[in-house]
């Protein structure tokens, strides 16, 4: 089999990739000396201090309604856990003592190790008892406890509203998901968790 031919010998300029380098250079400089004349123009952001709106269409950490007497909407269906894919739900059924033809969530738990933010319960959910509409998408925790997520934690959750599932259980262990280790040592102090983080308004562009 013939050889293939080689092709012409590369230059000295080509060899060195110094038209390469000094094309990205200007590239690059074009971008810098157009973001310090137009600051708006710049794509980043500073986060955590600074962050970017999100779509209303954005899934983010679960909470638990109210209905107009206070109680929380969910019946007990369960349509949420049969629905999920990933099996994270976990519902205990039990009777209101206010009416006993009726169920009411004794327990009702989300592993966020497990879920995938499918969306499936919302809209399986006959009473519109859970929504993802909360903008939370930084839960973070140091044990796997701490990522689970009750039923008292999650009524009216609100984005900068609550401490971390964590924290929030430690404080309240009365209220904690059944096997919940409210001695757990944590690598930080709590209060450091706890503490709101600063927040800047987006900038908005034109």
């Amino acid at each position: 089999m013939p050889n293939r031919p080689t092709g012409r010998k590369r230059t000295f300029a080509e060899r060195t990739y110094l038209a390469p380098i000094i094309e990205g250079l200007l590239k690059t400089g074009a971008h810098l000396a157009g973001n310090v004349a137009r600051p708006e123009r710049m794509i980043t952001v500073a986060y955590p201090e600074v962050e970017k709106p999100m779509s209303p269409r954005f899934k983010g950490a679960h909470r638990l309604m109210r209905r107009e007497d206070g109680h929380v909407r969910c019946v007990a269906c369960m349509c949420c856990p049969t629905v999920c894919p990933a099996k994270c739900i976990t519902i205990v059924a039990g009777e209101d003592p206010d009416d006993p033809q009726e169920k009411v969530p004794v327990r009702f738990e989300i592993d966020m190790l497990r879920c995938i933010y499918c969306g499936y319960c919302v809209e399986a959910c006959p009473k519109d008892a859970i929504r993802m509409d909360t903008g939370i998408f930084e839960i973070n925790a140091f044990t796997r406890q701490d990522l689970v997520h009750g039923m008292a934690f999650m009524l009216d959750l609100v984005k900068d509203g609550r401490e971390e599932a964590g924290v929030w259980h430690r404080r309240h262990p009365e209220q904690a998901p059944p096997g919940f280790l409210p001695d757990e040592p944590l690598p930080v102090d709590p209060e450091t968790l706890a503490r709101p983080r600063r927040r800047v308004p987006p900038v908005t562009r034109e």
